[in-house]
């Protein structure tokens, strides 16, 4: 079968894919020419009655929970309709900066919907791909051929800036249709700008060419947006080693003189590599690159003479940094130490979740035995009380209810409404004064006070919303 590209981009209830859930759907497939091939999708979701939208998202995009509610699908629907149209056999599913963002909410929306969370972006010659580094290394690199915009004094690939810059189509940023097309215009343009680039990194999206880049013992470059944008996000950097834990490599960033680095101690590399840029201390040049979420690189090579002299990057002098620091097994030893300390400290600090839909990330994949189960289940909902006696897989049992209650609330038992009712009382005002509702009111009431009246009119929309579905608070929230 033919490779295809969809294109698609996600509206939110909140930024954090933890808590949101997904408001508007949106998506166009192209051919391997990123000429459109049919109709685009645009669909609205369903909020199940658990989810208060924050109100800073539903400013920025405009949709109220009530016209999710009037025109939209469930999440259970959407997640069927994107496993049997979208993520079809060979398909490159792409957006901007959907492998940090869009992705996470996605493979949340599968998991708690009872689809495996991740088949569906690389079974059956399936894959991923993000567009946002590639535009960064493409101006970092070879900017030939586009224009590139700033913003407030420093460059920037933020979409609708690029789009305006390049004089393509994007009539409303922040509608996600709207964004999927102007991202198809700026692929069309960059492909035809650059298109060895443009091909070459279509194929970095694979996990086993990253690895095999990053496992030779030479410096590469490499774009990401936790880098300065002083050097347009882009520096050369060696593999020190692969990350023990994790499908990745640490690397060193080797604009940094080695040697002062190799002198600390254990503890000093913790204390420089947990540093924030805002905080009164150095920042170590040490980073995980993910190997398995599309990371830009590219062999030094690429770093033609005039990218050189933009970027400040000195190939002899970067060579030599590189050749010592593989040479320097102590301070390796200590990296890796230190790494240990840093993941053993931040695993401490997490706390499990106890609510099975929350747990996408604990306990492993899903078996042969799960995957059947999860089958059962969304194939028989009209028997599912027969069914749930055949479920054996215990993530499974527990999922159950949570996906009946959002999708399917008129198939609860007396007994399974209450306990949706109480559990959304825990969900809503555990926390006293830090609770979802108390913070959901605080935020209305400090955007009230300089809305325009477009923002009221989504503001009251929200209150009437949150009164519509809030549990009364009992005696002890």
């Amino acid at each position: 079968m033919a490779v295809s590209f969809y294109f698609y981009d996600l509206e939110t209830s909140s930024g954090s894919p933890r808590n949101g859930r997904i408001m508007q759907f949106a998506g166009q497939r192209t051919d391997e020419h990123l000429q459109p091939i049919g109709e685009p999708d645009n669909i609205l979701v369903k909020i199940a009655d658990d989810v208060l939208p924050e109100p800073d998202a539903v400013l920025v995009h405009g949709i109220t929970p009530q016209k999710a509610l009037s025109e939209g699908i469930t999440e259970a629907e959407l997640a069927e309709y994107v496993q049997k149209n979208v993520a079809t056999p060979d398909t490159i599913m792409l957006g901007y900066n959907s492998v940090r963002f869009d992705d996470e909410f996605m493979r949340r929306l599968m998991y708690r919907d009872l689809f495996d969370p991740y088949q569906w972006q690389w079974k059956d010659g399936k894959s991923r791909w993000d567009l946002l580094d590639v535009m960064r290394m493409m101006r970092a690199l070879r900017p030939d051929g586009i224009k590139w915009p700033d913003l407030n004094g420093k460059p920037t690939v933020k979409l609708e800036l690029m789009a305006k810059e390049n004089g393509l189509l994007h009539e409303n940023a922040h509608d996600a249709l709207s964004d999927v097309q102007a991202l198809i215009s700026l692929a069309q343009k960059a492909k035809e700008a650059q298109p060895q680039m443009f091909q070459y990194l279509l194929q970095m999206r694979q996990k086993s060419k990253v690895i095999e880049l990053a496992e030779k013992p030479e410096p590469f470059v490499y774009t990401s947006g936790k880098y300065s944008s002083e050097f347009l996000k882009t520096n050369p950097v060696v593999s020190l080693f692969k990350h023990p834990r994790r499908d990745g490599f640490i690397v060193f960033n080797l604009r940094e003189d080695p040697e002062k680095w190799m002198r600390k101690s254990v503890d000093e590399l913790v204390k420089h590599w947990q540093a924030r840029f805002d905080e009164n201390i150095e920042t170590a040049p040490l980073k995980t690159m993910m190997a398995n979420k599309c990371p830009a690189v590219a062999p030094l090579g690429v770093v033609d003479v005039a990218s050189q002299e933009r970027l400040s990057i000195h190939t002899q002098e970067i060579v030599k940094r590189a050749n010592t620091l593989l040479k320097n097994k102590e301070f390796l030893d200590k990296c890796q130490k230190a790494l240990d300390i840093i993941e053993n400290e931040q695993q401490q600090r997490f706390e499990l979740s106890e609510n099975a839909d929350e747990q996408i990330y604990d306990g492993g994949f899903y078996d042969g035995r799960a995957q059947q189960e999860l089958e059962l289940v969304r194939s028989n909902i009209d028997n599912i009380a027969k069914v749930m006696n055949e479920v054996k897989t215990k993530k499974v049992r527990e999922l159950i209810p949570f996906y009946i209650a959002r999708n399917f609330p008129e198939k609860l038992s007396p007994e399974q409404r209450e306990w949706w009712e109480g559990y959304k009382q825990a969900v809503f005002y555990k926390g006293g004064a830090n609770s979802k509702v108390a913070r959901f009111s605080k935020r209305l009431q400090e955007l009230a006070k300089t809305a325009t009246p477009d923002q009221e009119y989504l503001l009251t929309e929200l209150q009437l919303y949150a009164e519509s579905i809030l549990p009364e608070p009992s005696d002890n929230s």
